[in-house]
């Protein structure tokens, strides 16, 4: 079977697109980045997450605060209390700000995904993958006032995720978890909580697990085999995971993945502005099937979002992402 080559999610921003967001500039520039993708080969493709960036906070690309902000029971204005609170969470000592406070139950609020859905899938003809940040990512960074509880809190999330995630028919819907990486000790809530989301995905159905790239930076310290129990435990089709940067001493451990979960690997570095040549990449892909056995690597794809590169690094990093697969399978 075919290797799929796809995408994690974000892609550089145009400049133009920084200076003007009105919807018809953004709908060209999703539009531009959509045909980068098919023009380097990319077979599974994704908007980019254009639609969540904000100008004001860049650095993570809207994975957080573009959901955040739109929910009921969420602040995003703080006091000097709320402010000595979060300083005080060793766990987000990374971020310069929070990413909000829940002060009451959590609510869908102004949060409209399948819209944003809605505009993408009219901009291309190729499969489209879209993309949404988790509940236990998403209860790890907000500072909770309301439920003493994260397991409390990621459920709520979950409700509010799963529903919106429900009426999207793209070809696969991903979660995307940065924090579980570093936390192996949340595996049980966090499943159930992720779990909740994917049993109300009606497609195929992801989990991208990486080790956090704030501002080019890996933000979790661990390792995948701490992890397999929990990766084993999701309802998920396939796993979108971040290899490239770490190496693939750890191939091995994946022996033990639920055949039912097909695996996807990161081939490319998004945390090295040097451009892979596609014979690394088909090196690359022959140590994980060397290791794990024919058809067991289905998809490959950038470690993470490629969204702190420039636009002429990205875009040869996904030709080179899409050679190299081809040069694997022995097409020229």
């Amino acid at each position: 079977m075919r290797i799929t080559t796809t995408v994690v999610g974000s892609y550089p921003i145009p400049s133009w697109l920084a200076g003007n967001t009105s919807r018809l500039v953004l709908r060209d520039a999703i539009m531009t980045v959509l045909k980068t993708q098919e023009l380097a080969g990319i077979d599974l493709v994704s908007d980019g997450e254009l639609q969540r960036f904000d100008p004001g906070h860049p650095e993570t690309n809207g994975m957080i605060d573009y959901f955040v902000s739109r929910m009921d029971g969420v602040r995003t204005r703080y006091t000097k209390i709320d402010l000595d609170r979060f300083r005080a969470d060793t766990g987000l000592d990374y971020r310069a700000a929070p990413a909000g406070l829940v002060y009451e139950r959590i609510g869908a609020g102004t949060l409209d995904l399948s819209a944003d859905y809605r505009l993408v899938r009219g901009l291309t003809k190729h499969p489209v993958k879209f993309t949404c940040t988790g509940p236990h990512m998403l209860a790890k960074v907000l500072t909770d006032r309301h439920y003493d509880d994260r397991a409390r809190l990621a459920l709520d999330l979950a409700e509010v995720l799963g529903e919106q995630l429900a009426s999207i028919d793209a070809d696969v819907v991903q979660l995307d978890e940065a924090n579980i990486s570093g936390h192996p000790e949340d595996a049980s809530w966090g499943a159930e909580a992720i779990n909740r989301v994917l049993d109300r995905i009606r497609t195929v159905k992801a989990v991208h697990v990486c080790f956090g790239n704030y501002g080019g930076q890996a933000v979790q310290k661990g390792l995948w085999r701490s992890l397999l129990p929990f990766l084993n435990s999701l309802h998920a089709d396939h796993l979108v995971l971040e290899f490239a940067r770490r190496g693939y001493d750890e191939i091995e451990h994946f022996r033990d993945l639920d055949p039912r979960i097909a695996l996807g690997a990161g081939v490319v570095d998004i945390k090295d502005n040097e451009v892979e040549a596609p014979e690394l990449v088909a090196r690359r892909i022959e140590t994980v099937v060397g290791a794990l056995g024919d058809g067991r690597l289905r998809y490959i794809h950038p470690d993470c979002g490629l969204w702190m590169l420039q636009r002429s690094v990205a875009d040869r990093k996904l030709a080179a992402l899409a050679r190299g697969r081809d040069l694997f399978e022995g097409r020229t």
